[in-house]
């Protein structure tokens, strides 16, 4: 008897948790319609912290629903961004290449679709006081525009993303604190972007960091992107779990 209520009080038990889901959220950029996705934590920090995502090039992918899911075990409020909006999503590399490009070209849209979905992770209950964005990829370039058009977050956070910036472009100092986690070996960044990267933010006075990860190219920290570093993006296990910790770091630092 004894037995059987242990087991019943275990299975009563595991029964009641309740892991946080990810909830798609529709919202608009005027008449173009945008599908998000929101996770509230089960149980957020004091202060409710709040992290806005941008995805890869290729729109809302499974890394980034499973990285709002880890953020938001770890007390978080997270949103994943849709940048393209519904009827614009690319079918292939070439689709994805065309339409990051236009938003690489033309920041200022990218800044107001990234602006629209930082509302919604307030809408869903971060401190509007308390935000982080992070990237990747193409996500990791809207991030390092985050900063610098000084929106109003602690600080940004980019996973292998484009460092590059026109050089006509002027430089304003930045506000934001920026992390930078860049493969070693990554084929899509030139030295020379590189360094006319760490310039701007020398110029900008920021507060910032570049960390690079030893035999690691472009999308390391994406498991789908295979591991053949010779076509220039792969998966590394070793940066991406390095990568992770350095981000923890410094969400502990700037929140």
């Amino acid at each position: 008897m004894e037995k059987y209520f242990s087991l019943s009080y275990i299975l009563l038990f595991f029964s009641t948790i309740s892991i946080a889901q990810l909830k798609p959220i529709q919202y608009k950029d005027g008449e173009q319609l945008l599908n998000g996705f929101q996770i509230t934590p089960q149980k957020a920090k004091k202060e409710n912290p709040g992290i806005l995502i941008l995805p890869a090039w290729k729109g809302i992918d499974k890394a980034s629903k499973e990285i709002a899911q880890k953020l938001s075990e770890l007390g978080y409020h997270a949103f994943i961004a849709d940048i393209y909006g519904e009827g614009n999503y690319p079918k292939d590399n070439k689709e994805a290449g065309e339409h990051a490009g236009f938003y690489k070209k033309n920041y200022e849209q990218y800044l107001k679709r990234i602006n629209l979905a930082l509302e919604q992770l307030i809408k869903s209950g971060s401190n509007p006081d308390k935000i982080v964005i992070i990237g990747y990829c193409f996500g990791g370039t809207g991030a390092l525009e985050a900063a610098r058009g000084n929106l109003p977050v602690k600080g940004v956070v980019s996973f292998h993303g484009g460092l590059g910036k026109d050089n006509s472009r002027i430089t304003n100092e930045i506000t934001s604190k920026v992390l930078v986690c860049h493969g070693a070996d990554d084929p899509y960044e030139s030295s020379e972007e590189i360094t006319d990267f760490q310039k701007e933010m020398r110029d900008a006075k920021a507060d910032w960091q570049m960390i690079y990860y030893a035999n690691a190219v472009h999308s390391f920290t994406n498991p789908e992107s295979g591991n053949d570093n010779s076509k220039g993006a792969a998966y590394n296990e070793k940066a991406a779990k390095r990568s992770w910790e350095h981000l923890i770091l410094f969400l502990k630092e700037v929140l």
